[in-house]
């Protein structure tokens, strides 16, 4: 039987359930894992459901157990249930993991009297029998002819079920008698407390498994096998349908712990608008769309959870591997190619605020099928999809969403919570099948413009801006991509610029380590904006400081800054997670804001006066409302440039007196100086003896003799590689034995290879990371300014090896498994890989 075969409505709960963090599956035996039969000594368990509890017991944070009235040593012996599931004896009076219940002597005696007496009522009577377990004696009549088995029942329940102490247990065809108080759902409560379980399955056939049903609540599901009422929320036939359930569930529950196959982070390309980005896997499938922006929860995130969280495929319908996917020159429209088939990808521009439109073009002469599974808010949303004469509309979600398909026939399919489309195309050489996603608009009408005018429109966008770019002779191509990809992620109505593309793709497989960046960082934008403005366009810089400018203007001063907002430039919401989704490659857990945004980050400041010093000569002027920024920036520092922080890095510990903040404290000091000289602005009376000041700080309490290096912090001999600034800023002369040694240092002891680490302390989060490609690019400016060119290009070109095929880079990468790691595209990797080609031009 598959899964199909059982009902929609539990299908459902089932696919619910295998998403909660700890599962507890646990069941009765006979007429549940094993047929009823006449002799209760030939019940055995169906193998497919043995099969399913040994596998869901293998998986992460997952529990299996059998329930049942049988003694524990008979159940062990006739059920053969391997090692890995665990066996609860006399309805919860014998457990495998301990005795729970051991007998004082009390107890022991009652049992000894009702031994004796049940053994006088049975006397004599044919097919009545005797089961002695440790704790309780069950009275079997299954065999007895009827009547005399009902008059055993009658004098049991009359009797000894009347003594005090004793504990009555009905099933059919049996009666048990206990000298403790236990019974099936006191045994699952008993389970569920010793492995935490979030969630519990039961299921049950038998009378005695309703007390298990009745513990059931909230996220749980109760499973009622066969006829008769009972407080189970759902039903199933027999046994057989029993095995479907478990493989059903392991299936799910696998999916949601581990993922699909994960496509390498790197491979993955970006489509990118004015406001709007998008992810496509190598083989085109839209993996990650989130909408009204890219901080907003997501339409689509097979990405992070699957083909369940939503995606939307194009492939042959004869399936094949593509042969390539690449970007169409210097524009962010996308080309997936199989031998007989082409998909051209593009977010068109210049459309209305609210709307993100996607247009998804198959060429050639080859069938495609399409698969269309929108799961708005990442799939916590019931969608119903309804077929119209041009496409499909979404219902059910609070933004509006069509696909306009003119031509295209669909079949709709449920999973008893979510509509999936899917189609077979035909397209034609001289007549391409033409799919557009229209996000924020019911209108399913045709565009005004042709399909080749509104590629071109958008291929233009991005090239005329491309053409204007001053690009350094090394890795030109690359470059160019690196500039195309961070002026991508910045948002031009708002000002606002991501720090990467996505959340919660992990800094370690499996690992806790996974984050959202899909917010502002006034770090990290002031760094996207200054690298562009280094190859020649100052718009996404003047359109930063036009944001930031807006959020200054909510606070009492810079010091009130948080170290990130939303791309609208509000305050972003709590961290939270999303339960529902197992993470990329089963990296758990998924999560949505950022804690960071509570932190205390004193170095924001730096790079924000470098990008107006770097505007300002590309300019030739300084802006009045730039000056009186850098100037109240400048008297933060004045104020708060001694206090501990949480750094660059967002250290989960507590703050500490942290040289790269000290660095960046100077470094608004340093460039305030120098903007003021330049531009004839006044410069406050303190500024340069405060430059001084903060110089011999670092120079006292940042060198570290004992490792002969600067090192993270005051208190420790840890090394950082962002303490490499103390000779990239000039705060001391790159020349200088200190920075030479330092820099000899972090290569010894977080370089590995092609990367390098950020550092080795214990931050206070499990697990691990890889290295980091901004601090690779730190590295390479630090062998250059130390004379050391050889190196620098040997680690630079292994930096531009770990790009993907389009020629994204993700955050990190791991040197021993060799593959790439973190939030993608980062804009971080991309400003230390133009930085580094300008540098090595130079």
């Amino acid at each position: 039987m598959t899964a199909e075969a059982l009902p929609a409505e539990l299908r459902r709960a089932i696919v619910q359930i295998a998403r909660t963090p700890r599962l507890l599956v646990a069941c009765d035996y006979d007429g549940t894992l094993a047929p009823i039969t006449s002799n209760p000594d030939e019940a055995r368990p169906l193998p497919e459901s043995v099969g399913a509890l040994r596998s869901l017991a293998g998986l992460h944070e997952t529990t299996t157990a059998v329930i049942s009235g049988r003694a524990l040593r008979d159940l062990a012996t006739l059920s053969r249930l391997p090692a890995e599931v665990h066996l609860v004896g006399s309805h919860g009076s014998e457990f495998d993991i301990g005795f729970v219940h051991a007998l004082d002597a009390k107890a022991r005696e009652l049992h000894r009297r009702l031994e004796a007496e049940l053994e006088q009522l049975v006397l004599d009577v044919p097919g009545v029998s005797l089961e002695v377990k440790p704790a309780s004696i069950a009275v079997h009549v299954r065999r007895a002819e009827y009547d005399a088995g009902r008059r055993v029942l009658a004098d049991v329940h009359n009797g000894p079920c009347t003594w005090p102490g004793v504990t009555t247990t009905d099933g059919k065809e049996v009666v048990e008698l206990a000298v403790v108080q236990t019974d099936k759902g006191r045994a699952l409560d008993t389970l569920r407390h010793q492995v935490n379980a979030t969630a519990a399955v039961f299921l049950g056939d038998d009378v005695t498994d309703e007390k298990a049903f009745a513990r059931l609540s909230g996220p749980d599901l109760g499973v009622k096998v066969g006829d008769g009422e009972s407080l189970a929320a759902y039903r199933v036939p027999d046994t057989v349908d029993v095995a479907t359930v478990l493989a059903f569930l392991l299936e799910e529950r696998r999916h949601w712990l581990y993922g699909e196959q994960a496509p390498p982070i790197e491979r993955i390309s970006m489509l990118a608008s004015e406001r709007s980005v998008a992810l496509l896997t190598p083989d085109a499938k839209l993996t990650w769309l989130c909408h009204p922006g890219p901080d907003a929860p997501a339409v689509f995130a097979d990405l992070l959870g699957g083909p369940g969280a939503g995606h939307f495929s194009i492939k042959p319908h004869r399936n094949g591997l593509p042969l390539g996917q690449r970007y169409l020159p210097n524009t962010m429209t996308v080309e997936t190619r199989w031998s007989r088939l082409l998909v051209t990808d593009y977010l068109e521009p210049d459309s209305p605020p609210h709307r993100t439109d996607i247009v998804r073009v198959i060429s050639g002469e080859a069938a495609a099928q399409v698969v269309f599974a929108p799961r708005p808010e990442f799939g916590g949303v019931p969608v119903k999809l309804v077929t119209e004469e041009d496409g499909l509309r979404v219902l059910g979600t609070s933004e509006p969403i069509v696909l306009r398909a003119p031509g295209v026939r669909w079949e709709i399919n449920s999973d008893g919570m979510h509509d999936t489309a899917v189609a077979l195309v035909e397209p034609k050489p001289e007549r391409p099948v033409v799919l557009e996603l229209r996000c924020g608009t019911t209108d399913l009408g045709p565009h005004e413009l042709s399909e080749m005018d509104r590629r071109a429109r958008a291929g233009a966008y991005w090239s005329d801006w491309a053409a204007t770019l001053k690009v350094p002779t090394v890795q030109p191509e690359l470059v160019s991509r690196s500039a195309l990809t961070l002026r991508g992620l910045c948002n031009t109505d708002t000002g606002g610029v991501l720090a990467a593309a996505t959340t919660s793709l992990p800094e370690e497989i499996g690992g806790v380590r996974n984050w959202d960046y899909r917010y502002c960082w006034i770090r990290d934008a002031a760094m996207t904006v200054r690298e562009l403005v280094t190859l020649g366009s100052l718009d996404e810089a003047d359109g930063y400081l036009r944001w930031l400018h807006g959020v200054l203007a909510t606070l009492a001063g810079p010091e009130r800054l948080h170290p990130l907002y939303t791309l609208s430039g509000s305050v972003i919401g709590a961290e939270a997670v999303i339960e529902s989704l197992p993470g990329y490659a089963g990296s758990r857990p998924v999560r949505v804001g950022n804690l960071a945004n509570h932190q205390v980050q004193l170095d924001v400041f730096g790079p924000v006066v470098e990008l107006v010093v770097t505007l300002a000569e590309a300019r030739g002027e300084l802006r009045d409302q730039d000056w009186q920024m850098v100037r109240a920036m400048a008297e933060a520092v004045t104020r708060r440039w001694n206090e501990p922080d949480h750094g660059i890095w967002e250290e989960r510990h507590v703050p500490r007196h942290r040289v790269y903040s000290r660095v960046m404290g100077w470094v608004t000091i340093d460039r305030a100086i120098k903007l003021g000289e330049i531009y004839d602005r006044e410069i406050p009376v303190g500024w340069p003896e405060l430059r001084d000041t903060i110089a011999a700080d670092v120079l006292e309490h940042g060198w570290n003799d004992e490792v002969q290096a600067f090192t993270t912090a005051y208190d420790g001999t840890d090394l950082d590689a962002a303490s490499l600034f103390v000779g990239l800023t000039g705060l001391i002369d790159p020349s200088d034995q200190r920075f030479q040694s330092t820099v000899t240092a972090i290569e010894a002891e977080l370089r590995s290879g092609s990367t390098v680490y950020r550092y080795h302390r214990d931050d206070g989060l499990p697990g691990s990371e890889g290295g980091f490609h901004i601090c690779a690019a730190w590295l390479i400016e630090a062998y250059l300014m130390t004379g050391r060119r050889t190196e620098a290009e040997e680690l630079f070109e292994q930096l531009v090896d770990a790009a993907g095929p389009t020629g994204l880079l993700p955050e990190q990468y791991d040197p021993i498994a060799e593959r790439s790691l973190g939030n993608h595209p980062q804009a971080y990797s991309h400003i230390g890989l133009i930085r580094c080609a300008n540098l090595l031009a130079k």
